[in-house]
């Protein structure tokens, strides 16, 4: 049997840790994308409720969530399933909204569509994390911190809009 941590893919013969170092750097890059839309000073302005955590906290918390999530892509890409790339497609989809939400509610700046995006991103990680169970039970729990982290965002994303 042979090693997964050496393991190559088939059609690429690319090793399998590097593969999942780009599925690890691509979800840190979609969030480093998004903090170059980032207004610093905007969270500090905002009225916010009691409950918001302090702006630093952000930083290390989505650290660790993006490295879970392309830990869990890469547990589905290295799988066989026939169903591997119609999840892999869902990932890069709610990627996508995730690097889409930073610069509409910063960038913009738009709390009422940072607050559309991210209810549809909520919909997209349930999604996501529907299609990567079926193929890796260990992905899907991957993704619960994120769901989490996600849905209390969304709360807090709109009490900001209903406060500011």
């Amino acid at each position: 049997m042979t090693d997964p941590s050496i393991a190559r893919d088939r059609a690429t013969h690319v090793p399998s840790w590097l593969v999942l170092i780009g599925f690890v750097l691509l979800c840190q890059l979609a969030g480093g994308l998004g903090a170059v839309a980032t207004d610093p000073g905007l969270y500090r302005e905002l009225e916010r409720p009691t409950w918001a955590p302090p702006g630093w906290l952000f930083g290390p918390v989505w650290l660790f969530l993006y490295t879970t999530m392309g830990i869990a892509a890469w547990l589905v890409w290295k799988s066989e399933a026939p169903t591997r790339n119609r999840a892999l497609i869902a990932f890069g989809i709610q990627l996508a909204l995730n690097a889409l939400w930073t610069p509409v509610f910063f960038g913009v700046p738009s709390l009422g569509g940072g607050l559309v995006v991210i209810a549809l991103l909520n919909v997209a990680i349930l999604v996501t994390t529907i299609e990567l169970g079926r193929i890796s039970q260990l992905a899907a729990w991957l993704l619960v911190p994120y769901a989490s982290w996600v849905g209390f965002a969304t709360a807090l994303n709109a009490k900001l809009w209903l406060l500011n």
